[in-house]
């Protein structure tokens, strides 16, 4: 991924709550990339609802 595409894309800090554009905190703390700053700021709730529905397939 070039760098210009790097700097468009979304992440959600997972330490600070925050929507970042462009990666500006350390990758552990970074969900994304997000092409959206709504997909990452909604990115827990995705995890959330992907997490339930593989626990409901399992069962």
């Amino acid at each position: 991924m070039s760098d210009e595409r790097i700097e468009s894309q979304w992440w959600f800090n997972e330490k600070t709550h925050a929507v970042e554009q462009g990666p500006q905190s350390p990758q552990r703390d970074r969900i994304g990339p997000f092409a959206t700053r709504e997909d990452a700021a909604n990115a827990l709730d995705r995890i959330r609802e992907n997490n339930e529905r593989a626990d409901a397939e399992d069962r």
